[in-house]
């Protein structure tokens, strides 16, 4: 009798040993199975933040799965599709342009693409008339984050004068070129519109691009932009130097406050004391005033002008006349 409780003990002891082990070996299936469905599910670790993702028309699902595994945003192809299928099918899938801030699950992306959540609020960039390019790189730079500022400058340099100032909204990952086409685009644009008053101005473009740009600095007026630019335009007719102070900025970064006589020799093509006749070229993004000011002008026969500590600006017909304002205003 004792042999056979025993026996009983034993395999009673055995049939809960096995049914602990089935569970324990179901507990571990589950944890494998939750931990793959997890790590699938995760961010890769080098998800693309701040990129954009182009979904075009048509894509068929495997192939946006595809893309978005070699592009690192997404573990599992698979698992994606499935997202996708359970949220409608790839029918669900809007195509266009999508910028990640931070990383997300695949079952987040699925979501996004499937709602046509496109993530890419436009950032608004004011850019004021007379800027140069160099201000219009810094500008950027604060405005976009991982902006290339030297990139923008290398580029925008020799399209200094054709960058035209205005409010932009611009996507959150916009390039140097991509931006500088933009402003070159709406610097056309602008000009489309007064292009019969150009031609019949008689000047190149480029010389009335370079003179709006000094005349953009020198006064702020619409009213003595005109009078600025007949007695420049006057000065240049009687081979009389230019001489503004504006474009100390393109030789030194100086303004008139803080030029001194050894300045007024540098030896630049900038320098309008030193050389007569316009300088190499813009010194800033002359606005739409400035360039219409700068082919209407006011005819007048005064040579000269300055601005007062106000901004007031005050003419006059000779040089002695002049010497008396600056003592007078300035």
């Amino acid at each position: 009798m004792k042999n056979i409780a025993l026996s009983n003990r034993i395999i009673i002891f055995l049939k809960k040993s096995w049914c602990d082990f089935r569970i324990r070996a179901v507990l571990f299936a589950l944890l494998l199975f939750t931990l793959f469905i997890w790590y699938t599910l995760c961010p890769p670790a080098d998800f693309p933040v701040r990129t954009i993702i182009s979904i075009p028309v048509g894509i068929p699902l495997v192939d946006i799965s595809h893309t978005l595994k070699a592009q690192h945003l997404i573990r599992s192809e698979l698992l994606f599709e499935i997202s996708v299928t359970l949220r409608g099918g790839e029918r669900r899938v809007q195509a266009g342009d999508y910028f990640f801030t931070r990383p997300l699950s695949s079952e987040s992306v699925a979501r996004r693409f499937t709602r046509g959540e496109f993530g890419l609020t436009p950032i608004r960039v004011t850019i004021l008339e007379g800027a140069m390019a160099s201000e219009i790189a810094h500008i950027f730079k604060q405005k976009i984050l991982n902006f290339n500022e030297s990139m923008f400058l290398a580029q925008a340099q020799e399209k200094e004068g054709y960058l035209f100032p205005d409010t932009y909204f611009l996507h959150p990952n916009i390039s140097p070129d991509e931006s500088i086409k933009i402003m070159s685009e709406n610097f056309n644009k602008k000009i489309a519109g007064i292009k019969d008053k150009i031609n019949a101005f008689g000047e190149p473009l480029h010389d009335i691009i370079i003179m709006a740009s000094i005349i953009e600095r020198e006064a702020m007026t619409p009213e003595d932009r005109r009078f600025v630019s007949g007695i420049l335009w006057n000065r240049m007719k009687i081979g009389m130097p230019l001489q503004v102070d504006a474009a100390f900025l393109y030789v030194n970064g100086e303004t008139t406050a803080g030029l001194s006589l050894e300045d007024l020799k540098i030896d630049s093509p900038y320098n309008t004391y030193r050389y007569k006749g316009l300088p190499k070229g813009p010194i800033g993004n002359p606005g739409l005033d400035a360039i219409m000011a700068t082919i209407e002008p006011q005819t007048s026969s005064y040579l000269y002008y300055l601005s007062d500590k106000q901004g007031m600006m005050h003419y006059s017909k000779t040089f002695e006349e002049h010497k008396k304002n600056k003592a007078k205003y300035l």
